[in-house]
């Protein structure tokens, strides 16, 4: 799985003129599932989004989580995060998991975060959406629960 994370000042996607989900200060996030990803998966970064320390303290330093800060998260499943474009023009799309595979594990992903009492709003799966939001910071991180250091 791969996640895209941005600390916003607040989020919103819309579905058909319909807001879906709405947060204040907390995590943009979109979320991306491959063929091989698992529940294993999905837990691995639900732990490591709401843990990460990307929220400033009283000094101006990266300190505070999500958690910590009493945030939010939209999540939003994009299947173009597993987009190949290393030849030709148009991406190629064969990495991204079948929508039966992505929908469990997106809201695997989204029940462990909810699980660890944070505010999981949404917009809806396979559906053409409209996200806005202000990008804080900006901050932005990109994590890959296969990525190894």
């Amino acid at each position: 799985m791969r996640v895209v994370v941005q600390r916003c000042k607040e989020a919103q996607v819309t579905v058909n003129g319909e807001v879906t989900g709405k947060i204040n200060q907390g995590l943009m996030v979109l979320v991306g599932v491959t063929h091989e990803d698992t529940e294993k998966d999905a837990q691995y970064l639900a732990d490591k989004v709401a843990g990460l320390r990307i929220f400033e303290d009283e000094e101006g330093k990266m300190n505070f989580s999500v958690t910590d800060v009493g945030g939010g998260i939209l999540s939003v499943s994009q299947f173009t995060l597993y987009g190949d474009c290393r030849k030709g023009k148009r991406p190629n799309f064969m990495a991204a998991a079948k929508p039966d595979q992505a929908l469990g594990l997106y809201e695997c992903f989204n029940r462990e975060l909810a699980a660890k009492g944070l505010q999981v709003e949404t917009g809806r799966f396979g559906e053409m959406m409209d996200v806005e939001f202000t990008n804080w910071g900006p901050v932005t991180l990109i994590i890959d629960s296969k990525a190894t250091a």
